[in-house]
């Protein structure tokens, strides 16, 4: 899944963009306002990350215009202001969690987590297809209670399928939240990664839908 990490620290943009893509998160970064809310304007994103002391345009506006567009992707807020009417001013811009600084990378990760399971309409942090489970906030998978080892891409590319089960998902929708650098949709190498997938299940969990992509399902 794809995240907008908006952060102008340079050391902390690195610090969370290295915790994010190790979680299993392909990361767009923007240092500049105008440049997140552009970016958050035209990529299909699952969450942001927005600190509100952006250069150019502050982090509250950059929400707003999201919000204005119909972007209705969930937001986190980072933030060196602990008083409340700012808290409640990120609240009002459109914000659905808020998080000050200094704070610890794990709680960053489960306020995420949560946030992208609900909007994808999941109340529950235990994900269920089959015999198929992931564990949202460790970012583990098991398969008939037994853990499964997957490669990175391998992690991304299941958990995206996870969070939109019984959904048909074209290459280039499943490509463009895998790779970090780009998506070449003449290229195997998504079909080669989906073919490893199918192996390690050993059921009949993904099916492909001859034009149109792939979908995750117990059910034919």
């Amino acid at each position: 899944m794809r995240v907008l990490l908006a952060e102008d620290d340079p050391l902390l943009a690195r610090r969370l963009q290295t915790l994010l893509e190790d979680a299993g998160y392909v990361v767009i970064h923007s240092a500049e306002g105008r440049d997140a809310e552009y970016q958050g304007q035209i990529e299909d994103i699952a969450a942001a990350v927005v600190d509100l002391g952006l250069p150019g345009l502050d982090g509250l506006s950059v929400i707003e215009r999201w919000r204005q567009a119909g972007r209705d992707f969930p937001v986190l807020v980072l933030t060196a202001r602990a008083r409340w009417h700012d808290k409640l001013a990120g609240f009002d811009a459109g914000a659905d969690d808020y998080l000050t600084k200094p704070f610890q990378p794990e709680e960053l990760l489960l306020r995420l987590r949560a946030l992208i399971r609900r909007s994808a309409g999941h109340a529950h942090p235990r994900l269920q297809c089959g015999p198929l489970v992931l564990d949202v906030n460790a970012g583990r998978f098991e398969l008939d209670g037994a853990p499964l080892a997957l490669s990175a891409q391998e992690h991304r590319i299941l958990s995206y399928f996870m969070h939109h089960p019984d959904t048909v998902l074209s290459r280039a929708r499943l490509g463009e939240n895998v790779y970090e650098d780009g998506f070449d949709p003449d290229s195997n190498t998504l079909d080669v990664l989906i073919g490893r997938i199918r192996r390690k299940l050993g059921s009949a969990l993904i099916h492909t839908h001859r034009g149109q992509g792939f979908r995750l399902s117990a059910t034919p």
